[in-house]
């Protein structure tokens, strides 16, 4: 079996290849049926936005000792507001927190003292805090417009960069694959997204822009080499530039996501920090959707959106016609 180190060489040489470019249309069947079941999970299980974004009234009780039984909490809000919605969630060993709709004073009051006596622990013990519906308005327009304001930069400084729009409209197109199978993910498996993870998903695009750019830098740098004696068409110049990357790629994610996972593992378990857990699991599983989408979806669509051009077009029929007469199969 080969070592890592010499399949790298095997890759960058060209001896051994993936058909990144040559099974696009693979790739994109697969990249469509995941946005599309991603996008369509929020019908069949409602997404869960944190109480920032929804607005209501949360009650932490603190001096508990474990284990902490959380259908007592629901059981004590519920005896004050029958048809109230609870979340309920340990943190740490010691405490409970507890979200609820919208609450009056009064009955705020009344939840506090049913808490305090359900856990058999002081009102003191007992804090509550309220947030507003407006203030969740404006953190999800904040969010939306943060969003905004990243993909029309991006757009715009990889057009800089790489001097063609082209290349601009396949990252974008991989960096929104990235976030809706993110948010699919999020949806699927009940997760709520918070500000944290708001954080977590715009540092998840962050990291698959550095990716594509270096991918995209790489195909650059192959492509522009392609002269009127290359061998190579315009799509195996790309498709050579991904799998020169590859084992980059990999190593970069493996190392993105070990600490990450150890921190959401920390953070689920054993700390039990909402913030740290929204924050760690968006990037975990942005890190990986990253990986995949600059591979399969923006390098193969580059190509796509290229190799019709006029000049291009000429060219990779010259080689494969060059092809032809030397007797080397297309």
């Amino acid at each position: 079996m080969r070592s890592m180190n010499q399949l790298g060489n095997d890759l960058y040489s060209g001896k051994t290849s993936f058909p990144f470019v040559g099974r696009r249309r693979l790739w994109f069947l697969i990249a469509a049926i995941l946005v599309v079941a991603s996008a369509l999970v929020p019908v069949f299980r409602p997404i869960q936005f944190s109480i920032e974004f929804t607005g209501g009234s949360q009650f932490t009780v603190t001096g508990l000792e474990a284990p902490i039984d959380q259908l007592t909490a629901t059981t004590a809000v519920q005896s004050v507001v029958p048809d109230a919605t609870t979340k309920v969630a340990t943190v740490g060993d010691t405490a409970v927190r507890v979200q609820t709709d919208q609450l009056t004073d009064a009955q705020s009051r009344e939840v506090t003292v049913a808490l305090a006596d359900a856990y058999n622990v002081p009102e003191s013990e007992v804090s509550a805090s309220f947030i507003g519906p407006s203030w969740g308005a404006d953190v999800t327009r904040q969010s939306l417009w943060g969003l905004a304001i990243f993909l029309a930069l991006t757009f715009l400084i990889l057009a800089l960069y790489f001097r063609t729009w082209k290349m601009s409209v396949s990252a974008i197109i991989g960096l929104v694959d990235v976030l809706v199978i993110t948010i699919g993910v999020y949806a699927l498996f009940g997760f709520e997204i918070s500000p944290a993870a708001v954080i977590g998903f715009l540092t998840i695009l962050s990291y698959a822009l550095y990716d594509t750019t270096v991918v995209f830098d790489k195909i650059r740098e192959n492509t522009s080499e392609d002269g009127e004696v290359s061998g190579r068409t315009f799509g195996e110049s790309v498709n050579l530039a991904v799998n020169q990357t590859l084992v980059r790629s990999i190593n970069t994610t493996v190392v993105a996501i070990l600490p990450t996972g150890a921190i959401l593992f920390i953070g689920l378990v054993w700390v039990g920090a909402q913030t740290l857990t929204d924050l760690s699991l968006a990037i975990f599983v942005g890190t990986i959707v990253a990986a995949y989408s600059t591979l399969f979806v923006a390098s193969p669509l580059y190509s796509l959106l290229r190799e019709n051009e006029p000049a291009i077009k000429t060219r990779d029929q010259r080689v494969l016609d060059a092809r032809s007469l030397a007797g080397i199969p297309a």
